[in-house]
């Protein structure tokens, strides 16, 4: 079975295209190297050819409102546009958790995906997860203010990459399901906290100040928009399993 990867070199694509290899199947990596433009769908027909699905881990570092709604809508409607023309019976898109409710910066995008998805009649699955392990990391890239590390208030119950990516595959093989159950990882945390666990275990010594974010976005990451409702299915890894595991 060949299963096509947009985003394929990111944070999460990288370990999808890793879980078709080991599910079996042939993965077909999209990205700017390999001839495709998923924002301009250039390469997108002939790159799906003989594929029975997509999986749409694809990304953008802007949070601006605008900007995450446009990639998200652009590259949805691409690819979907691009399935019909190929035959492609299954595209699998993943989205977050509470981003429908909060319906701001980076979630509005996977909100306006999910509304996407949803005006089309079948052929479609779509999985909302929690934020992954690797966020706290990402915080950190964009966060540092002089001798200080800024991290918004935020309630997380975090995932392993690798568990979403599993999951994402198994999806893919199989007929599509429309809205999948949730999935979310193993235990609530405090985003500021484990931003301090991932600096000390990297050796930096870095004040945390968590600062609450304004508007909707803000309130979002802190009232628990963003968290598994009671009975969501869990992942295993922990954010301390996480953390030994990037050590060893």
């Amino acid at each position: 079975m060949k299963i096509v990867v947009a985003g394929a070199t990111g944070a999460l694509g990288r370990h999808v295209v890793a879980a078709v290899r080991d599910a079996g199947c042939e993965p077909v990596p999209l990205s700017r190297s390999t001839g495709t433009d998923l924002v301009t769908g250039a390469g997108l027909v002939e790159a799906l050819q003989g594929a029975s699905a997509v999986i749409d881990a694809s990304a953008t570092s802007s949070t601006s409102t605008s900007a995450s709604v446009d990639f998200f809508t652009t590259v949805t409607d691409n690819l979907l546009t691009a399935e019909r023309a190929a035959g492609v019976p299954h595209h699998v898109a993943i989205s977050i958790i509470g981003a429908a409710q909060v319906r701001a910066n980076y979630y509005a995008g996977k909100a306006a995906q999910e509304d996407l998805l949803r005006e089309r009649d079948g052929g479609w699955s779509l999985l909302r997860t929690t934020q992954f392990h690797d966020f706290a990391q990402q915080l950190i890239g964009h966060g540092a203010v002089g001798p200080l590390q800024v991290v918004p208030t935020m309630r997380s119950q975090p995932i392993a990459t690798s568990e979403v990516a599993s999951e994402l595959v198994a999806i893919a093989t199989g007929a599509p399901q429309g809205v999948v159950p949730d999935l979310a990882g193993p235990r609530e945390e405090n985003m500021a906290d484990l931003v301090r666990r991932l600096l000390a275990s990297e050796g930096r010594r870095r004040p945390v100040l968590q600062i609450p974010l304004p508007g909707a976005w803000g309130r979002g990451m802190r009232d628990g928009s963003l968290l598994p409702t009671p009975g969501t299915r869990r992942g295993e890894m922990t954010f301390a399993q996480w953390l030994a595991l990037r050590q060893s």
